[in-house]
């Protein structure tokens, strides 16, 4: 089954990435412009491929990028969102992140309001 109701093209889909803040002797040292860039690259390289996927499949996602706290920031996203679903992976892309439930999942899961769909 496809679940057209939960994926199919007349929903609305929001990406949404979060990027730790750099130290803030290192965004002092780099300046502002050089910090949002950095930011703005480090958001593209994950988002860009969910957007090709969903565009190919007749979707157009709206993409949201934060710089915070990954768990926080994005409970606080989905929340003032109103959305009917957070969908988010169960496990995060370092190596720590791999030994246990995401503690970005956890987060959310912790302050998000919204029902959230964990996938492995």
């Amino acid at each position: 089954a496809t679940h057209d109701e939960m994926f199919g093209t007349k929903n609305t889909i929001t990406l949404v990435t979060v990027q730790l803040p750099l130290p803030p002797r290192a965004r002092a040292a780099v300046g502002a412009e050089i910090a949002n860039g950095y930011y703005a690259d480090e958001a593209a390289k994950i988002t860009a491929p969910v957007v090709k996927f969903l565009k190919r499949h007749g979707m157009e996602p709206t993409v949201v990028s934060k710089v915070g706290t990954p768990g926080e920031v994005i409970a606080k996203v989905a929340n003032e969102g109103k959305f009917d679903l957070l969908m988010m992976g169960s496990h995060g892309h370092s190596a720590l992140g791999n030994l246990v439930m995401g503690s970005v999942a956890t987060k959310v899961l912790a302050h998000c309001s919204v029902p959230v769909l964990l996938v492995r």
